[in-house]
Order: C-alpha cells, then sequence, then structure tokens
C-alpha cells in the first residue's frame, strides 16, 4: 500500500481521509467522556438531550459481571453495539442459538470471533469476551472501511476511465450518509470492501479471484447472490462482442461451439461459486433446526432460556414441532424469517405510520432514480442494447469518459435493481445503507453532479471553453481536466472551506451525506431508530 500511495497521491489522500473520517467517528460516538476531549463534549451532549431509547429490540442478557475495563470500554464504543449490532455480537460469541439470527451471515461474526481470540487474546485478562468482540468488530470494520473506500477509488478509475470523478467518488465514500453502519458491528463495511475488490478485479480481468471475493461477499450479506450479474454480463458481452467481430478476424477466433461452450461453463462454475456460500449455510440452519433433537436446552444458560419463552424465540436442537419451513420443498430459513419475524414481503411496508421512513429514505430514492435517468437518457440506443452492440468509439479504442460512459451500464441496472427491491419489497429506511455498501452508483452519480455542476470544481475546458475565475482557481488551486490526473487536494474539504460559494446543487448532496453522517451517529448510538 506504501509504494501504491507513493505513486498515486490520489490514492494516499482516499487512505489518509478515510483513516481521520473513521476516527473522527469513534471519537464522536464515544459517550460522556469530557476530560479526555472536547469532541466527547458534544456525544456527551447528545446522550444527556437524547437519552437512550427503550427499543423492543434484541437484547441478550448479559451473563457475565462487567470488570473496570470493560465498563470503560462500554463507554467508549457502546453505542456502536445496538440494533443489529446485538445479533452479530452475540452470534460471534454463542453461535446460532436462536432461529432468527439465521438472517445474519456467518462470515462476519467469523472474523470477529477470528480477531478476538487471535489478535486480542492477550486482552482476556482486562476483557471479558463480549467487550473483545466489540474491539475487534470495531477495529475490522475501521480496517474494511479504508479498504472499500481504496477498493472503490481503483475501480472508479477502471470504470469511469476519469480519475477526477473516481477519486471524489471514494472522498465521498468516507462521508456516507451510512457511515454509522460502517462504524458500528454491522457487516455493510465487509460487504462493501470485498464486493468493491469483486468488481475491480473483474474490470481487471482477473476472474477467478473475481469470482473468490464475490462468494466470500455471498457469505457475509444475502444480497451478494445479486452480484452473480456481474459475471453474467461480463460473460455474455465477452461472447456478444466476438461474434460482431470484423471478418478479417474471424480466423483467429474459434469455433462458434467451442466459444459458448467455454463461456456457458465459466459462468456456471462462477455462479456455483457465489451461490455456494449461501446453500451451505442455509443446510447447516436446516440441520441445526429442523434435525432430530439434541437436548441442547440443557446447556444453554437459564438467562437465554428465559429471553426465548418471553419473545417466543426458536431454539436451535429442541424437540417438538419442527419450524414450519423445514417441511417446503426447499427450506430457505432466511426468507421464512424475513416474512415471519419481520413481515418483509412486495408492498407490505405501505402503510400510513410508515410515511416517516419512506421520507428517510427519499434522498437515496432520489438520487438512484435521478443516476438511473441521467444515464438512460445520455446512452439510450447503449440501454435499449443492453450494451452488447460493438460501438465505433470502441473498435477507435476511445471509450467515452465519466458516469455516462458505456462501463457503467451495468452498474447502474444493479443498482436501480436493488432501489426498486429495497422500496417495494424491504423496509424502505434500510435502503440507505443498502445501496451505500452494495453499489458505487450512489457515491459515483453524486461526484457527477458535483464535478458537471459545480464551477469550483468544473474543469478548465480544452477547446476554448469558459474557464473558471482567476480568484476561484486561486481559491481551490490548479484547476484539473476532468479526467486528468488532477490535483490530489481532497475537493469535498475545498468544497467545504468555500461553502458560501458553492450552488444549490453541491449544498444538496452535501448536506444529504453529512446530515445523514452525523445524524446517524446522534440516533443510532442512543439507540434510535435509523436508516
Amino acid at each position: 500500500m506504501e509504494l501504491v500511495s507513493r505513486q498515486d497521491p490520489h490514492l494516499r489522500e482516499v487512505v489518509w481521509f478515510a483513516v481521520c473520517c473513521r476516527a473522527l467517528t469513534l471519537l464522536l460516538q464515544a459517550r460522556r467522556l469530557l476530560d479526555f476531549h472536547l469532541l466527547f463534549f458534544f456525544q456527551a451532549l447528545f446522550n444527556l438531550l437524547i437519552p437512550d431509547h427503550a427499543a423492543d429490540a434484541f437484547y441478550p442478557p448479559r451473563l457475565s459481571e462487567p470488570g473496570l475495563w470493560d465498563l470503560l470500554l462500554e463507554r467508549l464504543l457502546g453505542g456502536l453495539s445496538h440494533w443489529d449490532a446485538e445479533h452479530f455480537l452475540f452470534i460471534a460469541e454463542r453461535g446460532y442459538l436462536y432461529e432468527h439470527n439465521c438472517a445474519f451471515f456467518p462470515l462476519y461474526p467469523l472474523s470477529v470471533r477470528a480477531v478476538a481470540e487471535g489478535a486480542l487474546w492477550p486482552l482476556q485478562r482486562l476483557l471479558r469476551l463480549r467487550s473483545r468482540l466489540l474491539l475487534s468488530a470495531v477495529l475490522l470494520n475501521s480496517l474494511f472501511s479504508v479498504l472499500a473506500a481504496a477498493a472503490l477509488y481503483k475501480l472508479g478509475c477502471v470504470v469511469l476511465q476519469c480519475r477526477r470523478v473516481a477519486f471524489l467518488a471514494a472522498v465521498l465514500f468516507s462521508l456516507s450518509p451510512a457511515n454509522v453502519f460502517m462504524a458500528a458491528a454491522y457487516s455493510e463495511s465487509m460487504f462493501a470492501f470485498l464486493a468493491f475488490s469483486a468488481m475491480w478485479q473483474l474490470e481487471q480481468g482477473q476472474s477467478w479471484l473475481s469470482g473468490l471475493l464475490f462468494s466470500l461477499a455471498s457469505g457475509v450479506r444475502a444480497n451478494g447472490l445479486i452480484n452473480a450479474g456481474f459475471f453474467l454480463y461480463s460473460r455474455g458481452k465477452c461472447f456478444a462482442l466476438q461474434l460482431q467481430v470484423g471478418s478479417g478476424s474471424v480466423r483467429k477466433l474459434p469455433p462458434l461451439w467451442k466459444q459458448f461452450l467455454s463461456v456457458a461453463s465459466s459462468a456456471v462454475l462462477m455462479c456455483a461459486g457465489i451461490f455456494l456460500p449461501f446453500v451451505l449455510f442455509q443446510y447447516y440452519a436446516y440441520v441445526r433446526f429442523c434435525g432430530p433433537g439434541t437436548g441442547l436446552e440443557q446447556a444453554v444458560p437459564k438467562p437465554l432460556l428465559q429471553l426465548a419463552l418471553q419473545k417466543g424465540y426458536r431454539l436451535a436442537g429442541m424437540n417438538g414441532a419442527k419450524p414450519p419451513w423445514c417441511s417446503q420443498r426447499f427450506p430457505v430459513v432466511y426468507s421464512y424469517i424475513q416474512d415471519a419475524y419481520w413481515n418483509v414481503g412486495f408492498l407490505r411496508y405501505f402503510e400510513l405510520r410508515q410515511i416517516p421512513n419512506f421520507l428517510l429514505a427519499l434522498p437515496v430514492t432520489l438520487l438512484g432514480s435521478w443516476a438511473a435517468w441521467t444515464y438512460i437518457t445520455a446512452n439510450p440506443r447503449h440501454c435499449v442494447t443492453l450494451g452488447l452492440e460493438r460501438r465505433k468509439s470502441e473498435e477507435e479504442g476511445k471509450p467515452r469518459a465519466g458516469f455516462c460512459c458505456p462501463a457503467v451500464f451495468v452498474y447502474v441496472v444493479h443498482a436501480t435493481v436493488l432501489l426498486a427491491f429495497g422500496f417495494f419489497c424491504m423496509h424502505v429506511q434500510v435502503l440507505t445503507r443498502f445501496l451505500g455498501s452494495s453499489s458505487p452508483i450512489l457515491y459515483w452519480f453524486s461526484a457527477h453532479l458535483l464535478q458537471e455542476y459545480e464551477p469550483l470544481l468544473r474543469s478548465e475546458g480544452t477547446d476554448n471553453q469558459t474557464a473558471a475565475p482567476r480568484s476561484e482557481r486561486s481559491l481551490l488551486g490548479k484547476s484539473p481536466g476532468s479526467c486528468g490526473k488532477g490535483t490530489s487536494e481532497n475537493p469535498v474539504v475545498r468544497l467545504l472551506m468555500n461553502c458560501r460559494l458553492i450552488t444549490a446543487l453541491s449544498k444538496c448532496v452535501l448536506g444529504f451525506f453529512l446530515s445523514y453522517w452525523l445524524l446517524g451517529l446522534i440516533l443510532h448510538c442512543n439507540f434510535l431508530p435509523w436508516t
């Protein structure tokens, strides 16, 4: 990483800014420690003005008495262990004890446990296991979020062919509206790193490494299965373009049936690898909850048994009636939990009382829809032909650069599918983190809007275009080409430093990122509902 950062100052700035944002996040969420730093004052004030909400969420009892260092760590990082983080930490500590824990995939809690038992093993005399798990989760997510920002930058450079927009998008990722979920004990950071890295490797032609990373991503979150579409599209596009080569190149290609067989076999193998973690996890859940009773309840601590009775949680290894999903033709515990425990399904969230949650999801919904519309109107023929038609610009080796370039098509389709599915079939308020950790489009399009419509960032044209005023250029430094190397100075910081000069559109984009970045910390860390 050091060698790469010396060669690419943009990457160095991306990594440095990501580290700073992650450190600031941890400082702002630390609880009631006024004597350490002025920043703690704000979080203490938030906790005084907004006390912890008594949420009806999964909150298993603590079975061991906390020590002094446990209490200190809870004060520092306790705000990052709320809501779904309780599930991940519980799974990392006790495995899949309750049926509804199976909605959370195993790779992230396994990684958290491995670090807690490995790298943090010397702290076992100071911290109980749960405290080490929380510390492990925070450290891992800090690392993964920084690596995800770097992977997004590399991916943007390859796909957009525009280093400037890729740089701006990667910087915006560190200010993601889903920031609190990138820091808390959630799987978003790990998934974003694996997904963006897999996309980057696929664009580089590293199919097998990309398949491995996509497979790992599907072991982190269920929507990782959709990533199989990237590989299917990549193989299908290569095959379609080979059919359109000139007559002079036909002799150099293998017969059509061999080409098709090669594409089909590689697609089947890669998709099988991507789906394998999901299938294995469903089989594990079937054996654990649908197999013969093992009397496991005798080994379960009484407080956890009592919690199961109070809340109606189904325990693993219990005798008696089996869960209804066990008798299905394809026993998939994940879809059953989403349906039975959280009422997830088509249009089920369309209720008057959910209007506040739809308002929470409105900014990301508008941004995602606007991104799709912008791309379609800029490339209507490319969208109609699904990008499978060989373009003249590609034959000349001069593809269009930026957000509207042909290579972005599959990413726009991916983001639009996620957006539509999330809006109509999921708890709509999770759309922000759902898209923010799964698709680069949210960041690419936001960077595109800032780069294209913000005079303080607009490039000097090469064909006698109107340049930015000299006074503005002196404020911002050298004005880079829109898709050139440009300056490695942080564009977001420069915009914030000149916030009075920026356009209303830039204020809206940055306002969305920064307000959700901060509000997420305030509300989530106090156990209040958030996205």
